[in-house]
């Protein structure tokens, strides 16, 4: 069963210029580890703190495998590296959700 996971981020909403380069960073991280990038969503209107990222895998143990690739990724963990060392993401919350179907 394909899963889709969400990533809720709260970021600093005066660092939003170096979250967008943090997101832009995945998007060839992600799929060289296992992942199909749906998208990453930037606060544009309203809320200025939120932002959302949507990542498909083919299943649960997919998700695993793409998580142990990642740890082992150079660019993944200087990206992560990044956000840290310049507290961009003050809260971060995972769902996993699967697509309705008849």
């Amino acid at each position: 069963m394909a899963v889709t996971v969400v990533i809720r981020y709260q970021i600093d909403p005066f660092k939003r210029a170096q979250f967008e380069q943090y997101a832009k960073r995945w998007l060839s991280i992600i799929p060289r580890c296992g992942g199909d990038v749906i998208g990453y969503f930037m606060p544009h209107e309203g809320t200025n703190n939120i932002a959302l990222a949507l990542i498909s895998f083919e299943s649960l143990g997919a998700y695993e495998g793409y998580r142990a690739r990642l740890r082992g990724d150079t660019e993944g963990m200087a990206n992560f590296g990044y956000a840290e060392e310049n507290r961009i993401i003050l809260a971060e919350e995972r769902t996993f959700l699967r697509k309705v179907t008849q």
